[in-house]
């Protein structure tokens, strides 16, 4: 297993308005050690942005969740610039379309399973694995 890197945020701009006083009450919450937190804010409020400064002041690993795609991907982007020197990893599903199986009754029709996989993304989750199993960053 590799040395672990610390947790160096990497940004332009600094934490405001409301973010400061946020990042300290889920640090020390982590410090604590509180099973549970929530952090609230509007879309483009900077959440992602005060997570990054969560992570580097505790310097520990995180498993950041996403409900869809999409908004897996643009936090995936984003907390690999704010630390482009830590194992950042993207697992999703790596089906571009997935059809199950399916029997009509009404029509005795049988639909076979029909599957599009993306090799990309499917490297990116063999990475994702791999970076869990050798990295402790």
């Amino acid at each position: 297993m590799q040395n672990a890197k610390p947790f160096t945020l990497q940004a332009a701009f600094q934490p405001a308005g409301d973010q400061p006083e946020a990042i300290c009450n889920l640090v020390t919450g982590l410090n604590d050690g509180l099973a549970h937190q929530t952090l609230l804010g509007v879309t483009g409020s900077g959440k992602t942005f005060a997570v990054a400064h969560v992570i580097a002041a505790v310097q520990r690993p995180a498993l950041v969740l996403a409900p869809n795609k999409t908004l897996a991907a643009q936090l995936y982007g984003e907390m690999k610039a704010f630390f482009p020197e830590n194992a950042v990893e993207y697992f999703v599903s790596y089906y571009d379309y997935y059809q199950p199986e399916a029997y009509v009754p009404s029509s005795d029709t049988y639909i076979e399973k029909d599957a599009s996989i993306n090799e990309h993304i499917e490297q990116m989750r063999l990475s994702a694995t791999k970076a869990i199993l050798e990295r402790p960053d």
